[in-house]
C-alpha cells in the first residue's frame, strides 16, 4: 500500500515496484484514464512507453514525470508526492485577476486597482498581529 498525496487530497491505493497501481487507482488519483492509446483525460492523450505498463498496471510515477511534474517520495515507496508543474502553476497564476479595490496613498488621494491594469503593480501589506 501507499499514500499519494495530490492538490486533489490523499489517496490510499495498492502499489507495487515504485508507484506502478491499477488502471482504476491511477484515475481516481489523476483524472487520466488508461486507453490503449496511453493515458487519456478528455480528448488529450498522452503516449506512454511499454515500460510504463505492466499487466494492466501504470507506472503513474514515470507518467506524472512526463508531464512534467516533479514526484517525490520517501524511501521507502510508502509515501508520494504528486506535484504540480511549474509551467502549470505559471500558467494558473497569468490567469488570475485581483478584486478591484480602492485606497489611499500617503497623500490621501485615492488610487483604484482597475485604474492600473496593463501596467506592473506591486502590491504589499503589513499587519500588526
Amino acid at each position: 500500500m501507499a499514500v499519494v498525496l495530490t492538490e486533489s487530497g490523499a489517496f490510499t491505493i495498492a502499489a507495487k515496484d515504485g508507484l506502478y497501481v491499477s488502471a482504476a487507482d491511477a484515475e481516481t488519483v489523476t483524472g487520466w484514464a488508461l486507453k490503449p492509446e496511453g493515458m487519456c483525460r478528455d480528448e488529450l492523450c498522452v503516449p506512454l512507453a511499454s515500460a510504463a505498463r505492466r499487466g494492466g498496471a501504470v507506472d503513474l510515477a514515470a507518467f506524472w514525470r512526463k508531464l512534467g511534474n516533479p514526484v517525490v517520495s520517501d524511501r521507502g515507496g510508502e509515501v508520494w508526492v504528486l506535484g504540480t508543474g511549474a509551467e502549470s502553476r505559471a500558467d494558473a497564476l497569468a490567469g488570475l485577476a485581483a478584486p478591484d479595490f480602492s485606497l489611499p496613498d500617503l497623500d490621501g488621494e485615492m488610487h483604484t486597482l482597475s485604474a492600473l491594469r496593463g501596467k506592473k503593480v506591486f502590491l504589499t501589506t503589513w499587519a500588526s498581529w
